[in-house]
């Protein structure tokens, strides 16, 4: 029996003259695990907010169509039965988090429910056990990190027990081992509670093989419906970039099987072992000159304590050049964020130094490193608060007294932001909001680009354009410093990684020492070639092995 039925449905967010979805039509059985793809604005996350009933009750705009749930139109129930049956995690969890305390948060919509104290209290232990939130029950919820808000928030919803549980990239802020764990514990819930679960994501690595179904959306529209191997193979012949890396890359160089999991990968790969010639690829690492020793950031001995008395980061020693492209990878509240926070000045160090081109943060304003240090929150919401995107470049520029010699224009088009010049940013999707948010930042010229979670919320195809502008900005002498979880985007476009733990840095060194050989933070390629070819990170060097394989293949069975 469909629990979720959709009839013509068409949407258009208010003054839009494009809809956003587009007379879907569309029945999800009782128990699927059924993942949402497409690229940024396609009409993922507002389809998942009809499911939720949010539009057009809270956004507004122009609705046709119906939607149905267990048989009854959603417009016709009222708010408590609604939210019993459909629990919805949002995109942003700093929109859905309305209390202070995280214990409060989780049991705020149990409250609502009127449940019994003795019944909330035991929903509580054992959603935070699961989520591994319980030495955070008393925690302030706005000195948490985005990945701990992340689970807070998935926590609030889950102890309601929806039937329905509808997640909006629910491990976008999460470090690859909890989001590995968050996957797993959706897939449980799933599979043994018989949840049915509809899941927005863009790093396909992490769930495509755990999806009963699979929905390729496109201009507001199902553009294609199936299990995730017939995708997998719909994708790779129309060159549709919304399939995992490994998928992605046997489908690329022609071979008949597309594996999804390196699992299958590795069975495929058996025919063709021994690799010969192919043990010791020793990979040259190209990286832009610096000029000289100069050194842009240079960090001290850095030792950083919030009010609270958190100790969030203990004797860090770290330079940034000129032509740096470093990625910091770590668990979440791991002192990332704050690293960060502590070169552009907005937090200052409690012991140790940090010096932006030999001037100490602590004797320097934010405003005057801001025209060195460019810098990109995890929330590119922080940045938008103009009526059109323009607006927003135009602001940096002023606040900086810099002029607009075209630099406006050039950063639009670079970023595809250019027909939503005159748009609010406030109507545009999560992932163009982020590109509208690092416009604002690039548009400044930084000499250094200290960028938190930048991939959070676009596909594979705005992440390669964001890697291909950030490795220009390297190839032009700026020196870029990421944080994020995102361990494939790191594998292709970093020079170098960082790894932290409890405000500490536990190694680093060049992304075939860091990424290689690592059981969570290594990209699928590298896991698909471990101990059968040395040093092998990014997809190309993956495609190059295959088509050398290939080709010996071919060579012997004609030699056969």
């Amino acid at each position: 029996m469909a629990v979720i039925k959709i009839q013509d449905l068409t949407y258009y967010y208010p003054e839009s003259e494009k809809p956003a979805l587009d007379n879907i039509n569309l029945e999800i059985t009782g128990g699927q695990f059924v993942l949402l793809v497409g690229g940024s604005g396609c009409g993922k996350s507002t389809l998942i907010r009809a499911l939720s009933g949010l539009i057009p009750d809270f956004y507004g705009g122009t609705y046709r169509g119906k939607v149905f749930l267990n048989g009854k139109e959603i417009r016709q129930l009222d708010r408590r039965s609604l939210v019993r049956q459909v629990g919805m995690v949002f995109q942003d969890p700093e929109s859905q988090l309305v209390m202070t305390n995280v214990e409060q948060e989780v049991a705020f919509g149990l409250e609502n429910l009127g449940l019994p104290n003795s019944l909330m209290k035991r929903r509580v232990m054992e959603v935070t056990g699961a989520l591994a939130l319980s030495g955070y029950l008393h925690g302030f919820i706005p000195e948490l990190s985005g990945g701990q808000k992340q689970k807070v928030a998935l926590a609030s919803v889950l102890a309601m027990q929806p039937e329905i549980l509808v997640l909006d990239e629910p491990t976008s802020q999460l470090d690859p081992v909890a989001g590995e764990e968050i996957l797993a514990m959706v897939r449980r819930l799933n599979e043994e509670n018989g949840i049915t679960v509809i899941l927005v994501e863009q790093r396909l690595e992490r769930c495509f093989h755990l999806a009963d179904r699979v929905l390729v959306m496109e201009n507001g529209r199902i553009l294609y419906d199936g299990v995730p191997e017939s995708v997998a193979r719909w994708a790779a012949k129309n060159k549709s970039p919304f399939i995992p890396p490994l998928a992605r890359l046997f489908a690329g160089v022609g071979f008949p099987e597309v594996p999804l999991t390196v699992k299958q990968g590795r069975e495929i790969l058996k025919a063709y072992y021994p690799f010969p010639g192919l043990r010791n690829r020793n990979p040259k690492i190209k990286r832009a000159e610096a000029a000289g020793d100069e050194c842009l950031v240079d960090i001290q001995n850095l030792w950083f304590t919030y009010p609270s008395g958190k100790e969030a980061l203990k004797n860090i020693n770290l330079k940034i050049r000129p032509g740096d492209f470093t990625v910091i990878m770590g668990e979440n509240a791991a002192g990332k964020t704050t690293l960060l926070k502590n070169i552009t000045g907005l937090l200052k160090p409690g012991r140790g130094q940090v010096k932006v081109l030999n001037r100490d943060t602590k004797k320097v304003s934010v405003e005057e490193l801001a025209s060195t240090i460019g810098y990109l929150s995890q929330d590119p919401n922080d940045y938008l608060f103009l009526p059109t995107v323009r607006e927003e470049l135009a602001f940096t520029l002023s606040n900086m007294c810099l002029s607009d010699d075209g630099v406006s224009a050039e950063i639009l088009q670079r970023l595809q932001l250019t027909s939503y010049a005159e748009t609010n940013p406030r109507d545009l999707s999560s992932g163009e909001r982020q590109r509208v948010a690092l416009a604002s930042v690039l548009v400044a010229r930084p000499q250094v680009l200290l960028l938190d979670e930048p991939t959070r919320g676009l596909d594979y195809r705005l992440k390669a354009e964001l890697g291909d502008i950030l490795l220009q900005l390297q190839a032009e002498g700026k020196a870029v410093l990421v944080v994020t979880h995102d361990v494939e985007f790191a594998a292709e476009y970093a020079e170098s990684i960082v790894l932290m733990a409890e405000g500490t840095i536990i190694a680093g060194g060049s992304k075939y020492e860091m990424l290689t050989r690592s059981t969570f933070y290594s990209p699928q390629i590298s896991k698909l070639f471990n101990n059968l070819v040395d040093d092998v990170v990014t997809l190309e060097q993956g495609r190059e092995i295959l088509t050398r394989l290939m080709v010996v293949k071919e060579n012997q069975v004609v030699c056969g």
